[in-house]
């Protein structure tokens, strides 16, 4: 079952996973940053949510997180910043679900695209897969300045 994170009970379940894709963060870094996030960015975090089949879980084995936006370019946007599964729970299918879920989401809230942008390393390559195989296409190159 995939819920979206609105306490901040909710948001710890997700720490794990998000540390495993942003492990230049703390866990009490991530948990500020997206709580500032929640509050000013529009920012959403949802995670895949198995204690109705073990109630012992008390860590999401996936998250994803994302928020909407509106561009010149695309118009009404869903951008996810982050999606990541806990290593040991990788090959489950839980990040097809969230892009699924993310996915569904963003027609319901009539957006007109769906967008994220992925390293370039071979540690992404089955992220890059998925992506293709949810029919993203690479559409532009993302270019940054480091202040």
């Amino acid at each position: 079952m995939i819920k979206i994170a609105q306490t901040e009970a909710d948001i710890q379940r997700c720490i794990p996973a998000m540390l495993a894709l942003r492990p230049h963060l703390t866990a009490e870094k991530a948990l500020e940053q997206i709580v500032f996030m929640q509050k000013n960015d529009r920012y959403v975090v949802a995670y895949v949510d198995n204690s109705d089949r073990n109630p012992a879980e008390t860590v999401a084995p996936a998250a994803i997180g994302y928020r909407y936006m509106n561009l010149l370019f695309s118009g009404k946007t869903l951008y996810i910043d982050d999606l990541s599964t806990l290593p040991d729970q990788r090959g489950n299918g839980y990040a097809s679900q969230l892009l699924d879920f993310v996915i569904d989401e963003a027609r319901k809230a009539g957006c007109s695209v769906v967008t994220l942008d992925s390293g370039h390393n071979p540690q992404r390559y089955d992220a890059h897969r998925l992506y293709l195989n949810k029919r993203f296409n690479i559409v532009s190159h993302h270019f940054a300045l480091k202040l």
